[in-house]
């Protein structure tokens, strides 16, 4: 029975302990929070994987465990009272877990502006899978506004050969704005390729150019006096004959098929979502983050 019960243990994976941290300070009359979180597996090592930043129960933000099982968020805070949490989404070795809630005390701000959140904040994907998570943009003091901010939206951080597209890419809000806007953001990741089979074909064309040096060969034999005419003709030979072998990007093509595509790496990565609007003068910029596994 002992052996059974550590075998059915070890097939769940380990239990981890998620713990959240938060720093707070004022940035421009706003509250900008620091959230670290830390998993441990039981263990006592640290997990891997990806990690939820939730408010009051609603997602705002993601990001992937480093080698000692920690992350960093930065988290832009609209006036009010928050309840942050950090949730760990577990992995192969690893199981889920909650941290406690940490309350926050956001400060008001008389100056428009905006901020950006992600959900879901994690994403799992097979490699040649494309996901689409929501990037939410609430406004801050709209009615503040004396004419409508448009906000620019697009990521970084994506692992090779995958890609973002974000509908809309650009959000207005208007003076009476009060509810979020929403765009959908799709993530594209690329499966990998085989080499299609080799396609051998002749190349009559390269035999028209090639066979009259070869007769201009046999000819010049018998007649020394035609030697000029007889390098003029295998050096068309030979340029014929390349164009038809592996110089020539068609011959490679044709015999070899094309090149097979890398599929995206696998890994758990931070991709960070960037909005930002300009008056023409000035941009104001705010970012958030979400985790992004590609098994």
């Amino acid at each position: 029975m002992p052996a059974l019960a550590m075998a059915a243990e070890n097939a769940q994976g380990l239990a981890t302990q998620t713990a959240l941290t938060t720093q707070t300070r004022d940035q421009g009359g706003r509250t900008q929070a620091t959230v670290a979180v830390t998993v441990t597996g039981e263990d006592g090592l640290p997990a891997q994987g990806a990690v939820a930043i939730s408010d009051h129960g609603k997602q705002l933000a993601g990001a992937a465990l480093n080698a000692k099982g920690q992350a960093t968020v930065v988290l832009a805070l609209p006036a009010g009272d928050h309840l942050l949490r950090a949730v760990y989404s577990g992995d192969a070795t690893h199981q889920a877990s909650v941290s406690q809630t940490n309350a926050v005390q956001a400060q008001a701000s008389s100056t428009p502006d905006f901020q950006i959140s992600v959900s879901p904040a994690t994403l799992p994907l097979t490699a040649g899978q494309s996901g689409t998570v929501t990037a939410s943009v609430t406004a801050v003091n709209a009615a503040s506004l004396t004419a409508p901010m448009f906000v620019e939206l697009s990521c970084s951080g994506l692992p090779d050969q995958s890609s973002c597209t974000f509908t809309p890419e650009n959000i207005e809000i208007l003076p009476a704005t009060t509810a979020p806007l929403t765009s959908s953001m799709v993530i594209v990741t690329q499966a990998a390729s085989a080499a299609s089979a080799a396609r051998p074909r002749g190349n009559s064309v390269a035999w028209a150019l090639l066979l009259p040096g070869v007769f201009g060969l046999a000819w010049g034999v018998r007649r020394r006096r035609g030697l000029y005419r007889l390098s003029l003709a295998a050096m068309v030979g030979l340029i014929a004959m390349l164009g038809a072998t592996g110089c020539n990007p068609r011959y490679n093509y044709e015999h070899h098929g094309p090149i097979p595509n890398p599929a995206t790496p696998a890994g758990t990565y931070t991709v960070n979502v960037i909005a930002q609007s300009s008056n023409g003068v000035t941009a104001t910029t705010h970012s958030t983050t979400m985790a992004l596994t590609v098994q």
